[in-house]
């Protein structure tokens, strides 16, 4: 396999569809990544747990739709050019 643009894309849609297909309850809460996790003090920096968690959560929310387009175009560049 060559190492080209179009495998860069497809290397990072594969990894945004990895983000965007994690459920809350059966698999973040379960390694404490949930919701409740995230209470923090007024003031406090956030830690990168906090990040990743809040990066996770707008992967799910703003992506979802664009996903299901860009990763159709994957499936049909895909299919014609192989």
């Amino acid at each position: 396999m060559a190492f080209t643009l179009y495998s860069l894309i497809q290397a990072a849609v594969l990894c945004v569809n990895a983000v965007a297909v994690l459920h809350e309850e059966r698999f973040l809460s379960k390694i404490g990544w949930g919701v409740d996790q995230s209470i923090g003090g007024f003031g406090d920096e956030p830690g990168i747990k906090v990040q990743l968690m809040n990066l996770i959560r707008s992967v799910r929310t703003v992506m979802r739709v664009p996903l299901i387009g860009v990763n159709s175009v994957c499936i049909v560049l895909l299919l014609l050019f192989g």
